[in-house]
Protein backbone atom coordinates (compact mmCIF):
# COMPACT_ATOMS: atom_id res chain seq x y z
CA UNK A 1 0.00 0.00 0.00
CA UNK A 2 2.87 2.51 1.05
CA UNK A 3 4.22 1.63 -2.04
CA UNK A 4 1.52 2.36 -4.71
CA UNK A 5 1.03 6.09 -2.64
CA UNK A 6 4.75 6.46 -3.45
CA UNK A 7 3.82 5.70 -6.82
CA UNK A 8 0.65 7.83 -7.24
CA UNK A 9 2.93 10.87 -5.32
CA UNK A 10 5.28 10.75 -7.82
CA UNK A 11 3.30 10.64 -10.93
CA UNK A 12 1.28 13.54 -9.48
CA UNK A 13 4.31 15.74 -9.06
CA UNK A 14 5.48 14.94 -12.29
CA UNK A 15 2.39 16.10 -14.08
CA UNK A 16 2.32 19.19 -12.14
CA UNK A 17 5.69 19.62 -13.09
CA UNK A 18 5.04 19.32 -16.33
CA UNK A 19 2.04 21.10 -16.64
CA UNK A 20 5.14 24.21 -15.32
CA UNK A 21 7.22 23.69 -17.95
CA UNK A 22 4.71 24.04 -20.70
CA UNK A 23 3.86 27.71 -19.32
CA UNK A 24 6.08 29.82 -21.06
CA UNK A 25 7.47 32.87 -18.96
CA UNK A 26 5.61 36.24 -18.70
CA UNK A 27 8.59 38.11 -19.76
CA UNK A 28 11.26 37.50 -22.28
CA UNK A 29 13.72 39.58 -23.59
CA UNK A 30 15.93 38.44 -26.70
CA UNK A 31 19.00 40.53 -28.11
CA UNK A 32 18.36 40.71 -31.64
CA UNK A 33 21.58 43.01 -33.18
CA UNK A 34 23.53 45.63 -32.46
CA UNK A 35 20.99 48.33 -30.27
CA UNK A 36 18.51 45.99 -31.12
CA UNK A 37 15.50 43.73 -28.70
CA UNK A 38 12.79 41.62 -29.38
CA UNK A 39 10.89 41.53 -26.41
CA UNK A 40 7.88 39.01 -25.57
CA UNK A 41 5.26 38.76 -23.04
CA UNK A 42 1.77 36.56 -23.36
CA UNK A 43 -1.58 37.22 -23.45
CA UNK A 44 -5.45 35.54 -23.95
CA UNK A 45 -7.02 35.54 -27.46
CA UNK A 46 -9.78 33.43 -26.83
CA UNK A 47 -8.93 30.48 -25.09
CA UNK A 48 -5.18 30.87 -26.00
CA UNK A 49 -2.76 32.10 -24.78
CA UNK A 50 -0.56 34.21 -27.46
CA UNK A 51 2.86 35.87 -27.57
CA UNK A 52 2.71 38.94 -28.20
CA UNK A 53 6.24 41.05 -29.82
CA UNK A 54 7.54 44.11 -29.10
CA UNK A 55 10.80 45.70 -29.55
CA UNK A 56 13.05 48.00 -27.95
CA UNK A 57 15.74 50.29 -29.46
CA UNK A 58 18.73 51.54 -27.07
CA UNK A 59 20.66 54.79 -27.83
CA UNK A 60 23.01 57.74 -26.19
CA UNK A 61 20.36 59.66 -25.13
CA UNK A 62 17.92 56.74 -23.45
CA UNK A 63 15.56 54.14 -24.74
CA UNK A 64 12.81 53.64 -27.15
CA UNK A 65 10.17 51.19 -27.03
CA UNK A 66 8.17 50.18 -30.23
CA UNK A 67 4.85 49.93 -29.23
CA UNK A 68 3.96 48.61 -25.24
CA UNK A 69 3.38 45.01 -23.23
CA UNK A 70 0.27 42.99 -23.64
CA UNK A 71 0.42 41.81 -20.33
CA UNK A 72 0.19 44.88 -17.91
CA UNK A 73 1.83 43.04 -14.97
CA UNK A 74 4.98 43.15 -17.07
CA UNK A 75 5.23 46.81 -17.94
CA UNK A 76 7.64 47.53 -14.40
CA UNK A 77 9.13 44.85 -15.00
CA UNK A 78 10.31 45.42 -18.25
CA UNK A 79 11.07 48.68 -17.07
CA UNK A 80 13.27 47.12 -14.00
CA UNK A 81 15.06 45.21 -16.71
CA UNK A 82 15.81 47.86 -19.81
CA UNK A 83 17.71 50.04 -17.26
CA UNK A 84 19.30 46.42 -15.05
CA UNK A 85 20.45 45.44 -18.08
CA UNK A 86 21.42 49.10 -19.77
CA UNK A 87 21.69 51.60 -17.45
CA UNK A 88 19.43 53.60 -19.70
CA UNK A 89 15.55 54.90 -19.01
CA UNK A 90 12.92 54.71 -21.82
CA UNK A 91 12.01 58.14 -22.91
CA UNK A 92 10.50 57.14 -25.98
CA UNK A 93 7.17 55.30 -26.88
CA UNK A 94 5.96 54.82 -30.92
CA UNK A 95 2.56 52.44 -30.89
CA UNK A 96 1.56 51.13 -34.46
CA UNK A 97 -1.74 50.82 -34.23
CA UNK A 98 -4.54 50.82 -32.09
CA UNK A 99 -5.16 47.49 -30.49
CA UNK A 100 -4.38 47.14 -26.94
CA UNK A 101 -1.61 45.00 -27.59
CA UNK A 102 0.03 47.83 -29.14
CA UNK A 103 -1.20 50.51 -27.18
CA UNK A 104 -2.10 49.00 -23.52
CA UNK A 105 0.96 50.71 -21.95
CA UNK A 106 0.73 53.83 -22.88
CA UNK A 107 -0.53 55.91 -19.34
CA UNK A 108 1.67 53.68 -17.76
CA UNK A 109 4.42 55.18 -19.90
CA UNK A 110 3.27 58.70 -19.98
CA UNK A 111 3.01 58.66 -15.77
CA UNK A 112 7.09 57.30 -15.77
CA UNK A 113 7.56 60.49 -18.17
CA UNK A 114 8.23 58.78 -21.52
CA UNK A 115 6.99 60.32 -25.04
CA UNK A 116 4.69 57.94 -26.00
CA UNK A 117 3.23 58.70 -30.08
CA UNK A 118 0.86 57.71 -32.20
CA UNK A 119 -0.45 58.81 -35.63
CA UNK A 120 -3.67 60.90 -35.36
CA UNK A 121 -5.42 58.34 -36.97
CA UNK A 122 -4.23 55.87 -34.54
CA UNK A 123 -5.17 58.07 -31.72
CA UNK A 124 -8.71 58.99 -32.98
CA UNK A 125 -9.38 55.13 -32.92
CA UNK A 126 -8.28 54.66 -29.67
CA UNK A 127 -10.58 57.61 -28.27
CA UNK A 128 -13.16 55.62 -30.58
CA UNK A 129 -12.65 52.60 -28.89
CA UNK A 130 -11.62 53.15 -25.31
CA UNK A 131 -7.70 52.28 -25.42
CA UNK A 132 -5.15 53.92 -24.06
CA UNK A 133 -3.90 56.65 -26.13
CA UNK A 134 -0.33 58.47 -26.70
CA UNK A 135 0.70 61.86 -26.10
CA UNK A 136 1.67 63.39 -29.12
CA UNK A 137 0.67 62.24 -32.15
CA UNK A 138 1.89 62.68 -36.07
CA UNK A 139 0.80 62.61 -39.44
CA UNK A 140 2.09 61.33 -42.30
CA UNK A 141 5.19 59.43 -42.48
CA UNK A 142 7.29 60.40 -40.29
CA UNK A 143 11.30 59.75 -38.69
CA UNK A 144 12.23 60.24 -35.76
CA UNK A 145 15.98 60.27 -34.83
CA UNK A 146 17.32 60.21 -31.53
CA UNK A 147 20.64 59.57 -30.18
CA UNK A 148 22.11 58.76 -33.35
CA UNK A 149 19.73 56.22 -34.69
CA UNK A 150 17.06 56.69 -37.12
CA UNK A 151 13.64 55.31 -37.17
CA UNK A 152 11.04 55.61 -39.98
CA UNK A 153 7.05 55.58 -39.21
CA UNK A 154 5.66 54.15 -42.42
CA UNK A 155 2.00 53.63 -43.62
CA UNK A 156 1.76 51.68 -46.78
CA UNK A 157 -2.67 51.31 -45.84
CA UNK A 158 -5.19 49.46 -44.17
CA UNK A 159 -4.42 45.86 -43.58
CA UNK A 160 -4.79 44.18 -39.70
CA UNK A 161 -6.47 47.68 -38.99
CA UNK A 162 -6.77 50.84 -40.48
CA UNK A 163 -4.19 52.49 -38.95
CA UNK A 164 -1.75 49.66 -38.98
CA UNK A 165 2.19 51.10 -39.77
CA UNK A 166 5.41 49.51 -39.45
CA UNK A 167 8.79 50.86 -38.57
CA UNK A 168 12.01 50.82 -40.37
CA UNK A 169 15.60 50.82 -39.15
CA UNK A 170 18.11 51.59 -41.87
CA UNK A 171 21.12 50.40 -40.20
CA UNK A 172 20.09 47.00 -39.45
CA UNK A 173 17.66 46.87 -42.26
CA UNK A 174 14.94 45.88 -40.04
CA UNK A 175 10.94 45.78 -40.36
CA UNK A 176 8.82 46.30 -37.56
CA UNK A 177 5.83 44.91 -38.65
CA UNK A 178 3.52 44.58 -35.72
CA UNK A 179 0.15 42.62 -36.88
CA UNK A 180 0.18 43.74 -39.96
CA UNK A 181 2.95 40.68 -40.81
CA UNK A 182 2.14 37.51 -40.21
CA UNK A 183 4.38 35.34 -38.69
CA UNK A 184 5.97 32.13 -40.59
CA UNK A 185 4.66 29.97 -38.48
CA UNK A 186 1.10 31.67 -38.52
CA UNK A 187 -1.88 29.24 -39.83
CA UNK A 188 -4.62 31.81 -40.03
CA UNK A 189 -4.66 35.25 -40.07
CA UNK A 190 -5.64 35.61 -36.53
CA UNK A 191 -7.93 38.84 -35.43
CA UNK A 192 -9.64 40.01 -38.23
CA UNK A 193 -12.26 42.23 -36.17
CA UNK A 194 -10.82 45.11 -37.71
CA UNK A 195 -9.33 43.80 -41.10
CA UNK A 196 -9.57 44.81 -44.48
CA UNK A 197 -8.84 41.50 -46.21
CA UNK A 198 -9.06 43.50 -50.09
CA UNK A 199 -6.59 45.97 -48.94
CA UNK A 200 -4.31 44.07 -47.11
CA UNK A 201 -2.40 42.59 -50.07
CA UNK A 202 -2.14 45.74 -51.89
CA UNK A 203 -0.43 47.47 -48.49
CA UNK A 204 2.70 44.55 -48.25
CA UNK A 205 3.36 44.47 -51.82
CA UNK A 206 3.72 48.08 -51.60
CA UNK A 207 6.16 47.29 -48.20
CA UNK A 208 7.63 45.18 -50.00
CA UNK A 209 8.74 47.51 -52.69
CA UNK A 210 9.60 49.92 -50.74
CA UNK A 211 11.48 47.91 -48.31
CA UNK A 212 12.93 44.98 -50.48
CA UNK A 213 15.51 42.21 -48.96
CA UNK A 214 15.08 43.34 -45.44
CA UNK A 215 17.67 41.22 -43.05
CA UNK A 216 14.94 41.06 -39.74
CA UNK A 217 11.02 41.23 -40.87
CA UNK A 218 9.10 41.23 -36.84
CA UNK A 219 5.70 40.08 -36.92
CA UNK A 220 3.12 41.18 -33.57
CA UNK A 221 3.02 37.49 -33.01
CA UNK A 222 4.80 34.10 -32.65
CA UNK A 223 8.07 33.42 -34.15
CA UNK A 224 10.24 36.24 -35.77
CA UNK A 225 13.43 33.90 -36.56
CA UNK A 226 12.31 34.11 -40.09
CA UNK A 227 12.70 37.46 -42.74
CA UNK A 228 10.11 35.97 -44.81
CA UNK A 229 6.97 36.95 -42.78
CA UNK A 230 5.81 39.58 -45.69
CA UNK A 231 5.91 36.22 -48.25
CA UNK A 232 4.18 34.25 -46.05
CA UNK A 233 1.01 37.00 -44.72
CA UNK A 234 0.66 37.52 -49.13
CA UNK A 235 0.00 33.28 -49.36
CA UNK A 236 -2.12 33.43 -46.20
CA UNK A 237 -4.53 36.19 -47.43
CA UNK A 238 -4.44 34.31 -50.46
CA UNK A 239 -5.83 31.07 -48.85
CA UNK A 240 -8.52 33.43 -46.97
Amino acid sequence: MKTILIIVITIFCLQIKAQVQKQPPKLSIYHLKGDYYIYTTYNLFGKELVPSNSMYLVTDEGVVMFDTPWDSTQFQPLMDSIEQRHHKKVVLCISTHYHEDRTGGLDFLKKMGVKTYSTQQTLDLCIKHGEKQAEFVFTGDTTFSIGGKTIEAVYTGEGHAPDNIVLWCGDVRLLYGGCLVKSTEATGLGNLSDANLKEWPNTIRKLMAQFPNPAFVIPGHFSWKSNKGLQHTLKLLKKG
